[in-house]
């Protein structure tokens, strides 16, 4: 049983990085996952029988390489090219350095070849989860409600691009990287995004996507230490990720960041995540003077000023809201313009957020009515709070977020009569 369990844990921690190696030394995704998946499958039948390895991680490298041979040997005798392919052969299993210890460089070889630009976002987030992740095709399909033959297909699909239309398995120069970085990061962002606030089904949170993006995001960081994107985004998932257990009560009913217990809060993420943005921002305060600041660093640095105020009374709004005017110069976007909208309200008066508000169109999202009626419901006028409520019900599609809008419009409408 131990065995099973430590080989439970190997699976989880280490496949990306198995893959990754047999992908760089074979050149085919089918034929490494077809491999690796062997050695799993042998060391399931194995290692309780004859005890684990003193290098397991070593054994499961080796074996997988021989799957490999032994399938390219057989591919060989069905195409009769017998004295050509077993040259090849000899000279995979002689080539690398530390034929045991996979490249570093090769998990960031993977991780830039299923972001690449030529997939679609949807395959570039399932080959992610799959390769990197080490996530069944029925995990993936089950967190993002997605039929698992539709998941399926979505795999083969892109992994048959790869492979036809040449993708390299590499880490893009210098006048590529920042342009392929950006959908690397997009693609982990979204996978964490969607276990912080899962867009249907009743869970408002699903902590395993959350888990795997900050992991993902480690591995990131690790492999590119210098880029501060990749560190504002580590800080900001962590930042988030610490008010977990909170976002939530027993029933599962949204907690509003002002009303959360923030002596729950898990101080030791928090930490971490700080430091990050600290790194990200060159030990620079993280304020609007932060200039040249990514995305992902402005708010993980908007994070950081939330998971510092002793209590939601303390909150530094000004500087929150400044950010958010620096956040929206480099993503003029309708979302980062409402939450600016909300930081100002909140810094200057309910009625300046209110008319920010009336200059924002996003057609068919709740948020933007639930806001307004937040603002409204602040400010007394319940009728009017009330008619946004319902607005914002007929938009909502997330069981956690229905019923706090209902209980929300329940109050408003007490309040009015």
């Amino acid at each position: 049983m131990g065995a099973q369990v430590d080989l439970a844990a190997l699976y989880r921690r280490e496949y990306g990085r198995l893959l990754a190696g047999l992908i760089r030394r074979f050149g085919d995704f089918a034929l490494a996952e077809d491999a690796l998946q062997a050695a799993f499958e042998a060391a399931m039948v194995q290692w309780p029988a004859e005890g684990v390895p003193p290098t397991p991680v070593s054994w499961l490298a080796a074996t997988a390489r021989h799957k490999a041979v032994d399938q390219l040997r057989h591919r060989q005798m069905r195409e009769r090219k017998q004295g050509e392919l077993t040259t090849h052969l000899a000279l995979l299993l002689e080539s690398a350095a530390d034929p045991d210890d996979p490249e570093p460089l090769d998990s960031l070889r993977l991780i830039f070849t299923c972001c690449h630009p030529a997939l679609s976002r949807p395959a570039q987030v399932a080959l992610t989860l799959r390769t990197l992740g080490g996530l069944t095709t029925e995990e993936i399909a089950r967190a993002f409600m997605v039929p698992v033959p539709t998941l399926a297909q979505r795999l083969v699909r892109a992994k048959a691009k790869i492979r036809d239309a040449g993708i390299p398995f590499e880490v893009p120069g210098d006048g590529d990287l920042a342009e392929r970085l950006e959908a690397v990061l997009a693609v982990i962002y979204l996978i964490f995004n969607e276990g912080y606030v899962a867009s249907y089904g009743h869970r408002l949170i699903r902590v395993e996507l959350c888990h795997e993006a900050i992991r993902l995001g480690r591995l990131l960081v690790g492999l590119l230490p210098a880029e501060r994107e990749a560190r504002g985004l580590l800080g900001l998932m962590l930042l988030h990720d610490a008010r977990r257990e909170t976002r939530t009560d027993a029933a599962g009913d949204i907690v509003l960041l002002e009303d959360q217990d923030r002596t729950r809060w898990d101080r030791e993420a928090i930490d971490e995540g700080v430091a990050q943005v600290e790194l990200a921002l060159r030990g620079r305060a993280p304020d609007a003077r932060s200039l040249l600041a990514g995305p992902y660093t402005v708010q993980a640095a908007i994070a950081a000023l939330h998971a510092q105020a002793p209590t939601a009374a303390e909150t530094d709004w000004r500087r929150i809201a400044a950010l958010y005017s620096l956040l929206h110069g480099l993503q003029p976007t309708p979302v980062v313009a409402l939450n600016r909208a909300v930081a100002i309200a909140m810094a200057d008066g309910l009625e300046t957020g209110l008319g920010l508000l009336e200059q924002i169109h996003l057609p068919g999202y709740h948020l933007l009515p639930a806001t307004r009626a937040d603002l409204l419901r602040r400010l007394g006028r319940y009728g009017e709070a009330a008619g946004q409520y319902r607005e914002a019900l007929g938009l909502v599609s997330q069981a956690a977020e229905r019923r706090f809008l209902e209980r929300r419009l329940a109050e408003v409408e007490r309040l009015r009569d």
